[in-house]
């Protein structure tokens, strides 16, 4: 008989560290690169933000129903951020098979460090994102006054 242990190819740990540098590299990218949908000037932007205040606070003085939200469709930019979220989830996961298998313990780190990593990045970045656009509507919510002009007739 042979002593022999077999040599075991860390395929979650290995696969799961992959999915997670894709998935980093690509958080990266699109946010360093993108956006890669076509997207309105600043002004048009606010412009439109400040109509919707003001036709929406307009509705709601005058008793009037407001309009439904629409549903978002499907874009690149769309697309492209949840899939690195899905790949980073899918590195963590594997990650966690990989140490419950007693894979090598540097390659099941790196697998949930790069999946962390990519998930992290992106909420911090949507934190940020948040975070002005609280700031840029609390300025639009200072200046309602000049926005929606004068209420008498």
């Amino acid at each position: 008989m042979s002593d022999a242990t077999a040599v075991r190819t860390p395929w979650s740990g290995i696969t799961g560290m992959m999915a997670g540098a894709i998935a980093l590299i690509l958080a990266l990218f699109i946010h360093s690169a993108g956006p890669f949908d076509p997207q309105p000037s600043i002004g048009q932007s606010i412009g439109e933000i400040a109509a919707d205040i003001r036709t929406s606070a307009l509705k709601g003085l005058k008793g009037e129903a407001q309009t439904a939200a629409e549903a978002k469709a499907w874009s690149l930019d769309r697309i492209l951020s949840a899939s690195a979220y899905v790949l980073g989830g899918i590195a963590i996961i594997l990650g966690v098979v990989g140490f419950v298998l007693k894979e090598n313990r540097r390659i099941v780190i790196a697998a949930v460090g790069f999946g962390g990593l990519a998930v992290g990045f992106q909420l911090f970045v949507w934190t940020v994102m948040i975070i002005a656009g609280v700031i840029i509507i609390g300025y639009i919510l200072a200046n309602l006054g000049g926005i929606l002009g004068d209420f008498s007739g």
